[in-house]
């Protein structure tokens, strides 16, 4: 599978679980859902922007497509550094930085990845 499907997919995935059962995406990012009343606002913030990005990821074609896989590329490198600097200033432990800081890493290899050319 072309990382740019994949990536797109896992995008879809993960804003539908954070749109549609926060505090279940809370959980996963290892986020203490019971202490912060106000994450299922920003986890269904984040679900639907993520739908969008992969949604029209996935529909779109060309210039269009590696523009938005650029986006992408952007958003995945803001979410790693939301996550070291969140690990710096003390506001998650390192096991729940890893989680969001890796993943998004690892987005940013994907994106950048499928916009090699194909050989």
């Amino acid at each position: 599978m072309n990382p740019v499907t994949g990536l797109s997919l896992g995008r879809v995935a993960i804003g539908a679980l954070a749109l549609g059962n926060p505090q279940l995406a809370g959980k996963l990012f290892q986020l203490d859902v019971e202490a912060n009343p106000q994450l299922a606002l920003m986890s269904r913030l984040f679900g639907s922007r993520e739908i969008a990005l992969g949604a029209l990821t996935l529909l779109s074609r060309g210039r269009a497509r590696r523009a938005l896989v650029l986006a992408g590329i952007a958003v995945d490198a803001a979410d790693a550094a939301a996550g070291w600097l969140a690990l710096q200033d003390g506001t998650v432990p390192k096991v729940t930085a890893a989680g969001v800081t890796a993943p998004a890493i690892g987005a940013v290899a994907a994106g950048l990845q499928g916009l090699r050319p194909s050989s």
